[in-house]
């Protein structure tokens, strides 16, 4: 059961997310926080804050009366909960949600202890509130999709409840939840961050990881079907090269490949006894979507490390205005909700998801094309020629979910709009990135699974089940469970999305 205290790792997000702990929040946490909505509603009297006695955004210049000041945060929260389009998944609200308690919980923000409270029986619960898609421009924080997080504090709005989606105030009331009641800035300070592009992000980090994981095994099982060289996962080669990414992308593929009695070593047959040989059968090299994919996989690898690193520094930060500090009995008007951070980062990640995503389109259509190969059917049709069409016909789907991947890369981060009367000006579109990046996800694991299903085939075409290494043996095995080997054609559709799901939800164990 994890404690929180201020400082989230991802193990923290895995934990909650994907193994549903409860979490536990400490003393000092509880402490912390009230201390800091005491020092605000102190410090607050006969001053003018922003969004205590102030409106809002290009409103900030009009002073609210004090027997109003209430009224302000709960119409702040009605007006902005005014997303569209489909709901946010709950894995992806849990993990706003989570962010946002954390944030909230280091003492800079002024909020009412009973935030912190509430927002962690929900967690604990899986009482996941609706919010939307669409909605936030990422500049004064995820302020649309957090008003949705804070109309159902307040007791308001939908939740899911068990998969149902239903009114809060009958879930509450179910549950014995108090909702939270405004005593300060708890509208503002809830709505004003960004927490749910980081969130977001967070989850795509996790899933990217295990995306790069079936990456390395399919590259290293092709290794494997077409009995590569083995010296470009050297570490005398790859060692010459200071990238860390690279170094270790090459070390998981021998790791994967130590048992394989495929791979070929270059002194065995190129390095003596051809002076009577002019023309090579066989390539001296492979192709580069076999020989280059620590050089490829590399860069993914020291991207999505720094990904991580920045979503997590965003997590134990204070990222809403105007902040509060304690220590120095002062309040700091500024910007820290501005979600550039995550919406660059997301931007980062998206183009490596989708550079694995043609890789594996790549290695496929290696796979598919006998006259590349050279060992295998065309498109790895192991019943009749002419008649049947093997891997045809997914070959699209790949080739189309690749290609829409590759539009979807186009940035988000320099897609300002200015709005709000331009008070923001210039934007981070943070959220839209951290959704458009899910997309570009779910989309390669589509790509990867098509792949594991073709290499799957070729192992069984080239009888070779028995010599690869133990690694592409459990791979293989998993995948056969779902998809048999088939030479008659076959509705592809449900095998593709099972082996999808499967690697989706599926821990693949680390090389």
């Amino acid at each position: 059961m994890p404690e929180i205290k201020g400082s989230l790792g991802i193990t923290d997000f895995y934990d909650v997310i994907f193994d549903q702990k409860s979490i536990t929040l400490s003393k000092e946490l509880l402490d912390t926080v009230e201390k800091s909505h005491n020092f605000l509603k102190e410090f607050s009297k006969n001053k003018v804050i922003y969004g205590v006695n102030t409106g809002f955004g290009p409103m900030a210049q009009y002073k609210i009366k004090d027997s109003e000041t209430l009224d302000l945060q709960y119409n702040l929260i009605r007006s902005h909960a005014s997303g569209t389009a489909n709901p946010i998944e709950p894995k992806y609200v849990k993990a706003a949600m989570l962010a946002r308690l954390n944030t909230l919980s280091l003492g800079n923000s002024g909020v009412h202890v009973s935030v912190i409270t509430v927002m962690a029986e929900l967690l604990n619960k899986d009482i996941i509130p609706l919010i939307y898609e669409h909605g936030g421009v990422g500049a004064s924080g995820d302020l649309v999709q957090l008003a949705h997080l804070a109309l159902v504090l307040i007791g308001e709005g939908e939740v899911f409840y068990k998969g149902v989606r239903r009114p809060t105030e009958e879930v509450f009331k179910q549950e014995g939840i108090e909702p939270i009641k405004v005593e300060l800035r708890e509208g503002l300070g809830l709505m004003n961050g960004t927490s749910v592009m980081t969130g977001i992000g967070i989850v795509n980090t996790i899933y990217t990881r295990r995306l790069l994981e079936w990456a390395i095994s399919c590259s290293s099982a092709i290794n494997e079907i077409m009995q590569a060289y083995d010296d470009h996962l050297s570490s005398e080669l790859n060692d010459t090269k200071r990238h860390r990414g690279q170094k270790e992308i090459a070390r998981a593929m021998r790791s994967h490949l130590k048992d394989s009695t495929l791979t070929r070593k270059r002194e065995h047959h190129l390095y003596s006894d051809n002076n009577e040989v002019s023309v090579f059968e066989e390539k001296v090299q492979e192709y580069y979507s076999i020989r280059c994919v620590p050089q490829i996989l590399g860069p993914v690898l020291d991207t999505l490390n720094e990904v991580e690193r920045i979503l997590i520094e965003e997590v134990n930060s204070a990222n809403d205005n105007p902040i509060v500090n304690v220590e120095k009995k002062h309040v700091y008007h500024g910007g820290n909700f501005h979600g550039d951070y995550v919406s660059l980062e997301m931007d980062k990640l998206k183009i490596v998801v989708t550079k694995m995503s043609m890789l594996a389109e790549r290695q496929l259509n290696y796979l598919l094309n006998s006259k590349l190969n050279n060992i295998l059917p065309p498109f790895v049709n192991l019943g009749t020629l002419g008649l049947n069409f093997g891997m045809q016909g997914v070959q699209f789907t790949a080739t189309s979910t690749t290609a829409e991947n590759q539009m979807l890369s186009n940035p988000m981060y320099v897609h300002s709009i200015p709005n709000n009367n331009d008070n923001q000006d210039i934007v981070s579109m943070g959220t839209n990135a951290a959704l458009i990046t899910k997309k570009v996800i779910e989309n390669a694991f589509e790509v990867v699974a098509i792949e594991m299903i073709t290499v799957v085939q070729a192992i069984e075409y080239l009888g070779m089940a028995d010599k690869v290494s133990s690694k592409t043996k459990t791979m293989y095995d998993a995948i056969r469970k779902i998809v048999p080997p088939f030479k008659e054609d076959i509705v592809m559709y449900p095998f593709v999305n099972q082996v999808k799901n499967y690697i989706i939800n599926h821990q693949n164990k680390k090389s």
